[in-house]
């Protein structure tokens, strides 16, 4: 039995993701740019659960949460450097709003996933549902 059948797919390819993130990729980038790489993506997380929630699931809402509190994160701690240390850094800037972005994605494609099963079953339980009636009536005069 192959080990993919064992476990849903999302569990391998987010197992594969962090087996990814724990090689030594990041070498070839400067420390500060995966820093705000990484805050980008906790505050697109944080920015995708806020617009998934006011919107009712709508995914274009909830991209742009990710991308627009990435972006205010990665505003706000480039303005802080530029007020405290002289230097506003727009690899930085860009750093945070891509982590926003791929956050978003990600999201996007794992919830629609989710919501297309839970669809499917809807579906499939309505239909049951229209040969409930007569069914019930069939055990009643059993």
């Amino acid at each position: 039995m192959a080990l993919v059948s064992l476990w849903p797919m999302k569990y391998v390819i987010v197992g594969f993701m962090f087996f990814l993130c724990s090689m030594p990729l990041c070498a070839q980038l400067e420390k500060d740019k995966v820093k705000h790489f990484t805050a980008g993506t906790l505050s697109g997380a944080i920015g995708a659960d806020i617009a998934d929630g006011l919107s009712g699931g709508n995914r274009y809402w909830r991209i742009a949460g990710s991308v627009t509190s990435s972006l205010l994160a990665g505003l706000a701690k480039e303005a802080y450097d530029e007020y405290k240390y002289s230097g506003w850094d727009n690899r930085d800037l860009a750093a945070t709003v891509l982590g926003g972005v791929s956050i978003g994605i990600t999201i996007d494609i794992f919830s629609e996933r989710k919501h297309r099963k839970r669809n499917e079953m809807l579906v499939h339980i309505t239909q049951e549902n229209m040969d409930f009636g007569s069914w019930e009536m069939d055990i009643q005069r059993n």
